[in-house]
Formats: structure tokens, sequence, C-alpha cells
């Protein structure tokens, strides 16, 4: 089993917040990260698939495949946006980085799927310090 792995960046604003509670409870739960002026992030997107390499090619999948699916199902739709307010596969959701790579899992995998290619991880990187990894259901 070969695991191929692509690494995307994007920078977006958010705010960790529940729309049920008000501002002083929100701050106090989530802390600099429920900002009403929001806060952003430079992130790393990390996607990995898996599968046995073609015996005809000798690769799993062309990483420009790969780079292309990840461009324009995710990181257009993310890239220098406010997650909250822009993003539709988040509409409705708190903006956290554990939403937002099972979100993103979920705009990958029919693409991945549809190529005959399993979906392994999806990872995040959020900061220096933070990152979020997700192997599906």
């Amino acid at each position: 089993m070969i695991y191929l792995t692509r690494r995307e960046r994007f920078n977006a604003a958010h705010r960790m917040y529940r729309e049920d509670w008000d501002d002083r409870r929100n701050m106090d739960f989530y802390g600099k990260c429920s900002n009403p002026n929001w806060h952003g992030h430079n992130y790393e997107l990390f996607v990995t698939v898996k599968g046995e390499p073609d015996p005809e090619t000798g690769i799993l999948i062309n990483l420009k495949e790969v780079s292309t699916i990840i461009r324009e199902r995710i990181t257009v739709k993310l890239d220098h946006k406010n997650i909250n307010l822009e993003v539709p596969f988040m509409k409705g959701k708190i903006a956290s980085t554990e939403n937002l790579v099972r979100a993103i899992w979920k705009e990958l995998d029919p693409d991945f799927s549809a190529l005959g290619i399993h979906l392994h991880a999806v990872k995040i990187k959020e900061s220096e310090n933070n990152f979020i990894e997700y192997f599906g259901e």
C-alpha cells in the first residue's frame, strides 16, 4: 500500500463562537479565538491518499491531478476568505479546525473515490504548534 501526501496552503480568517451564547460566554470558552473582529491563520493542508500504483505507469495518481482537485474543491473556496461568512461547506458550523478538517474530507472524498483512489487522511496545520488530523468516519 502506497500513501501519497500533497501539501497546499491557504490563508483565512474565522471566529470561533456559538450564536446562542453571548460574547462574554464565547470569550470565556473560546478565548481570543472568539474575537468579534475575527482572527486569521496561515494554514497548511495535507491530503493523503492511498492505494496501489498502476503497474503500467508506476504511480498511484498524478500529483497534478491531486493538486487540481484540492485547489478547485478547497483552497479556491478558502484562501483569503472568512470561513464563517464566505465558505459554503462551512455554513452552519462552528469554524473550528476540527469542523473544518471534517468538512474538507467530505468535499474531497467523492472526487478521489470517483478516480478509484482512497482518501486516507486530511491534516490541517493551523499554527506552528497546532494541527488536526482526520481519517474519516
